[in-house]
């Protein structure tokens, strides 16, 4: 009986491991918002929080278990819940601003931090992408919240007692609140932010409440002001008390505004009303399952589901909307620029150093009107600011290098976006790419070296320099691409088809390898390629070195042809993970990522290497692309606490996935072709904006048939190594063919190789 026991046990185990996902009705169910929560300063399994929102919403809702102001705002091995924070923070590097929380107690008044703390456990937590619940033990009270763009609504359901207590953190370095007991009403501001704002930087917000208040407190730092329902200082805070009975529910109906409290006022109204807490719930998980519809996988498991749409979840994040709908149902915004009110579209909390990548391709093919916004929001970015950001939260932010703004312009532009100031984002291109900024982060530094010398030199004391040398030679690939997209002056475009070729300056043939250079043209001595930083950005030479997006022929070329080529993609796999944090000073969590992964060199937990493994397909093996995508989804990707493999990074390596289940990646943005993968799921159903259909079939597709014997789309034979922007635009139907063994005559030949610039210039000479 014992041994019939352990094999039912073990039959229903391995039945529950092989289930598939046949039908999807409502996808955000499937959604992990803690999906990468187990993170900390030292390893990150995806460093998020679970934001309760709703897509691109200016206001996201989180638990917050870490200290007021610090930048791990949930961690999943906390204990102890502090409070419901409202956010705008896109990493815990970056932190937050336009912060508040809210917190229930009960026996006493409790305000401080620490003080109304309460322990919790995941058992008694429900996070959904428009819900979240949880227990607080402490304090015998569930509270739920369920949110809008720009509001949100709270119910907690309080015990019997004559001691519940709502608490209202305005937060420290500058509030101001006032309690208004004959309106059940809060207003406040918060100042808190982390940079990026000027000095009149306000976030107002609103509460009401659904009972009369029989306690109403206001307090400063660390003490109650029971005197005054009104104060403003640097760290201010309300506590309004109630009676209630074992059960009762008490809402809360919250909104805020970065222009005004009038603004914040008619956010609510707008958003929020007289709805009940479950009809804003319900027109929140409408709204998610409207935009997840839009994809819809079928035949993976139900792992690989929830991680699709986990993934696809934070895709839709950032950049939030920083603007705002007027009384006259105009769109305006607060530019963290100018400090003034403006109108138009604007968004914030994004770096383009990371998003450049995969999260705007991938918005240009499911979600062009979104980018569309974002695009008028850059306009609008260029005329307040003088620059493009290259990482805005919610203004100019100094992190990271390269110009990589001219990535996302030109991306959209060429992949048919319309109906807003190009001319005025090219203008801004040009000047990003000859001028310094006011920060070091915006503009180019050491751009008159890289315009003079073809590169940014090892010893001029600017740092990263081979890193920034790269980036801005595939930025100013992506302005060429524009400028002819535009028809510009000749001399304009022969210029920025000069100065892609920069790359070629960093190649040491000694090494195979990009290498730093010294001003008088000599390489940095020593060289150590598995050095981190120094030369390069949160890397090294072996992830540095294959950052030539648009020009894949061109460094095969300088690697001394396609076997080399191939040696050296492979030798990333075969080396140990060794590596050098002399520059650090200690090793940072990307280091270590790359280290406990057992993948030798790659480091997929940063984004310089994240294209690497589609380009066996520019030499004619993409059969070793097939291989090392499935693994690296497979092993690096769980829809669990510690389902990332490094920082998320505002949709990025989220975005890596959702092109990858697809079955192609847009290595080279700027162009209009999609490098071909190996699908994930045996179909997935794309409803394009256009209103086409475009569905992909893998019906073989397994764990075990994970190489394409062929493609074919709409019934005819696919012979290339990529798909088409447009191609894809059309709809109708890819159909992967999957066998267990590579097919390795199948995109062998140039003719199948994707675009190169190389290839481009020695087509146009022929011509």
């Amino acid at each position: 009986m014992k041994q019939l026991l352990i094999a039912i046990l073990c039959l229903s185990h391995y039945l529950l491991a092989g289930q598939t996902v046949t039908k999807i009705t409502d996808p955000v169910d499937w959604v992990n918002p803690l999906m990468g929560t187990d993170s900390k300063p030292s390893l990150s399994n995806g460093n998020t929080y679970p934001a309760i929102c709703v897509p691109w919403g200016m206001n996201f809702w989180t638990p917050q278990t870490g200290k007021m102001g610090d930048g791990w705002a949930y961690q999943y091995s906390a204990d102890k819940i502090r409070g419901f924070k409202q956010t705008h923070q896109p990493s815990p590097w970056m932190n937050d601003y336009g912060q508040f929380s809210i917190m229930p107690v009960t026996k006493k008044i409790a305000f401080r931090e620490n003080d109304r703390a309460s322990w919790f456990s995941h058992k008694s937590e429900i996070a959904k992408p428009y819900y979240y619940s949880v227990y607080l033990a402490d304090a015998d009270v569930t509270t739920e919240i369920t949110p809008t763009e720009r509001a949100a609504q709270f119910r907690f359901t309080f015990p019997r007692t004559d001691s519940a207590f709502i608490v209202v953190d305005a937060f420290d370095k500058g509030s101001s609140i006032k309690i208004i007991p004959s309106e059940r009403k809060i207003i406040g501001y918060t100042t808190r932010n982390s940079g990026g704002v000027p000095a009149n930087f306000k976030n107002y917000f609103i509460l009401y409440f659904n009972k009369p208040f029989s306690v109403a407190h206001t307090w400063n730092n660390d003490r109650i002001s029971r005197d005054t329902l009104e104060v403003t200082a640097d760290h201010v805070g309300a506590i309004v008390g109630f009676s209630t009975n074992k059960g009762e529910k008490i809402t809360v109906r919250t909104a805020s505004s970065f222009i005004s409290e009038q603004q914040a006022e008619l956010n609510l109204q707008q958003e929020v009303g007289n709805d009940s807490f479950d009809a804003t719930l319900s027109k929140a998980k409408l709204t998610w399952n409207k935009l997840l519809s839009r994809v819809k996988p079928t035949g993976g498991t139900i792992e690989q589901t929830r991680t699709f749409y986990s993934c696809l979840y934070r895709t839709v994040q950032f950049p939030q909307k920083h603007y705002e709908i007027d009384g006259q149902g105009k769109t305006i915004h607060y530019s963290p620029y100018t400090g003034k009110i403006h109108p138009g579209y604007f968004y914030a909390g994004t770096g383009f150093w990371d998003t450049f990548r995969a999260l705007y391709p991938l918005l240009n093919l499911l979600f062009p009107s979104i980018n569309k916004e974002m695009q008028e929001g850059l306009v609008n970015a260029y005329k307040e600011g003088g620059f493009l950001p290259e990482w805005s939260s919610p203004g100019f932010r100094d992190v990271m290098v390269g110009n990589n703004s001219a990535s996302v312009v030109a991306d959209a532009w060429i992949k048919g976006l319309r109906g807003y100031d190009i001319n005025n984002l090219f203008e801004a291109l040009v000047k990003g790419a000859n001028n310094e900024g006011p920060l070091s982060a915006v503009g180019r530094k050491g751009v008159e070296y890289y315009n003079t010398l073809g590169y940014v030199p090892y010893d001029v004391k600017i740092n990263e320099n081979a890193a920034r040398t790269l980036e801005y030679a595939y930025d100013d690939f992506a302005i060429w691409q524009l400028a002819k997209a535009l028809k510009r002056p000749q001399s304009e475009i022969d210029l920025f088809a000069k100065r892609c070729q920069n790359y070629r300056n960093l190649f040491d043939s000694q090494s195979k390898l990009m290498r730093g250079r010294n001003k008088d043209g000599s390489f940095q001595q020593p060289f150590n390629p598995f050095k981190w930083g120094d030369a390069f950005t949160e890397g090294n030479s072996w992830h540095y070195s294959w950052s030539v997006f648009h020009d894949m022929a061109g460094l095969i070329n300088l690697m001394g042809g396609k076997e080399s080529f191939i040696g050296m993609l492979d030798s990333v796999f075969h080396m140990p993970p060794i590596f050098d944090e002399s520059y650090y000073g200690s090793v940072i969590h990307e280091i270590r990522e790359m280290q406990i992964m057992n993948m030798g060199q790659y480091a997929h937990g940063n984004q310089p290497i994240q294209h690497m493994l589609y380009l066996y397909n520019y030499a004619g093996q993409p059969w070793k692309s097939q291989y090392r995508i499935r693994d690296a989804m497979e092993k690096l990707y769980k829809p669990t606490p510690d389902g990332y493999c490094g920082d998320e990074d505002n949709g990025q390596t989220s975005a890596w996935y959702i092109f990858s289940a697809m079955g192609f990646y847009p290595v080279c943005p700027g162009t209009n072709e999609y490098v071909i993968g190996t699908p994930l799921f045996p179909s997935l159903d794309i409803m394009l904006e256009n209103g086409k259909k475009l569905t992909l079939k893998a019906p073989a597709n397994n764990d075990t048939n994970i190489y394409i014997r062929q493609i074919l789309v709409n019934g005819k034979a696919h012979m290339k190594n990529w798909f088409s922007h447009e191609q894809l635009q059309n709809g109708g139907e890819v159909l992967y063919q999957m066998a267990p063994e590579p097919n390795k005559e199948r995109g062998s030949k140039p003719s199948a190789f994707p675009y190169s610039f190389s290839d481009d210039q020695s087509k146009s000479r022929e011509k």
